[in-house]
């Protein structure tokens, strides 16, 4: 079943049972029949659908943002910015997502050709708990602004924040089975999947989850975009503004208590600035004290749950015992909740799980290297490619580098993130396809050749 845990406290507050096959048919046959009425709609029915759900977004932004700081442990202030985030993305698709689909003419010996892009029908998102309103909005507001139905199985411990995002669609007036959040368990997403009234499916999780929601998909011949798990380096060249790496650094890796897929997780120092980075990234970590998320004065939020923070302290003690030194935190919190302290591990290389694996929690990797090639090469010495971060005083140097990182995204003297206005998504084993931006919007449409002769 579902549950709401308070990772805080570890207190259970609600449970909900999964549907029954019987249930999951018939929402199934409602996005069917929505999706034949919704493709007819016209631009400016959609966006004024999704300007009414970021409206509602703005609105109920207090009580979404708590419900997010009590399902999954996230910092209220940090939860009150992602239901902003997600009304922007609503209002961003409503103002430009029609000129996104507008019909491309293309010059050929026709007399007329063209590309136009069309719905294809129900697209599944399968989604995970670090973000529970953005993840699902970045995929929706594209999604149904192209003329698709979206149904939507949100992972198991955050079914209010499901539930809440399902009813401001409704009280925005999406028709019956435009947006439906199907309570279901693994075995009924799989046939969901298989389902032949469901043509695109969206993912964002696990690498292991991940691998068999493509084959899942690809066996049933279905549209999929994956955007999977992240190794991200973060990388420190001789001439770095070294205060400005550091507090970047220091949200990049600690921010949602590093359950992020972009979070940087590797810092890969040059040997020369190297004692200083860390030196002063020790003195910043030490500030990020654990506590109750909806305390305006805590610094680091709780771990999601409590298997996450096992598998989290199980690769640090591994990456310990290959080499690594530990500096700060490396042991759980005893008491109520799932607190893993801000740590820090230092001398980490190639081989070790802190270089090789994805850490999903607050821990941060320190890779001392000698120049600006080998600090490269660590970069891209992964077989994750989501994204990259680089500080250098020189901005030229900065994109010349950049360019040599393999990774769907690089950001030079700045945080990695996602903004909607540019494509985000991996390459490698960080996923394929991608969200947001045109480019988004584009991967759940028919992109459609139109030939007309004399």
């Amino acid at each position: 079943m579902f549950e709401t845990r308070n990772p805080a406290t570890g207190e259970l507050i609600q449970q909900f049972d999964y549907i029954s096959d019987t249930q999951l048919d018939a929402a199934l046959a409602r996005s069917e029949q929505a999706a034949r009425a919704w493709r007819k709609t016209d631009f400016a029915e959609r966006s004024q659908l999704l300007h009414k759900v970021a409206a509602l977004l703005t609105e109920r932004r207090e009580a979404l943002a708590r419900t997010v700081s009590l399902e999954m442990g996230k910092l209220l202030g940090e939860a009150l910015g992602e239901v902003d985030k997600c009304a922007g993305a609503c209002a961003y698709y409503a103002d430009h997502g029609a000129a996104m689909l507008q019909d491309k003419l293309i010059e050929t010996p026709a007399k007329k050709s063209l590309v136009a892009f069309e719905p294809i029908g129900t697209v599944l998102a399968i989604m995970p708990w670090n973000f529970p309103l953005w993840q699902v909005i970045r995929c929706m507001a594209p999604t149904l602004m192209a003329g698709n139905t979206l149904l939507l199985k949100h992972a198991p411990n955050v079914p209010q924040c499901a539930l809440a995002l399902e009813e401001i669609l409704r009280d925005a007036g999406a028709p019956e089975g435009v947006f439906s959040s199907l309570l279901i368990s693994v075995e009924q997403s799989a046939t969901v999947i298989a389902d032949r009234r469901v043509h695109g499916v969206a993912f964002t999780g696990s690498e292991v989850a991940g691998r068999k929601i493509g084959a899942l998909a690809g066996a049933n011949l279905k549209k999929v975009v994956l955007e999977l798990g992240g190794s991200d380096p973060l990388i420190v060249l001789d001439d770095a503004d070294l205060d400005q790496a550091v507090e970047i650094a220091v949200r990049a890796r600690f921010s949602n208590a590093g359950q992020i897929c972009i979070a940087a997780k590797r810092f890969i120092v040059t040997e020369a600035v190297a004692d200083e980075f860390v030196s002063k990234l020790m003195d910043q970590v030490a500030t990020l004290k654990c506590g109750d998320p909806t305390d305006a004065d805590t610094r680091l939020a709780p771990m999601t749950r409590e298997d996450l923070r096992t598998q989290v302290h199980q690769q640090v003690l591994k990456s310990i015992e290959q080499g690594a030194t530990p500096l700060a935190g490396c042991e759980p919190l005893t008491g109520h909740g799932w607190f893993y302290p801000a740590s820090v591990l230092d001398n980490v290389k190639p081989g070790m799980e802190a270089f090789d694996e994805e850490l999903f929690g607050p821990v941060a990797s320190i890779v001392r290297v000698k120049d600006e090639a080998e600090a490269i090469a660590m970069a891209n010495n992964t077989r994750f490619g989501l994204g990259a971060s680089l500080f250098t005083r020189d901005a030229e140097r900065g994109e010349q580098l950049a360019r040599q990182i393999e990774a769907g995204a690089v950001f030079v003297n700045a945080q990695v993130g996602s903004d909607v206005r540019l494509p985000f998504g991996g390459i490698k084993c960080s996923g394929v396809g991608r969200e947001l931006a045109s480019y988004g919007m584009h991967e759940f449409c028919n992109i459609k050749t139109l030939w007309v002769g004399e």
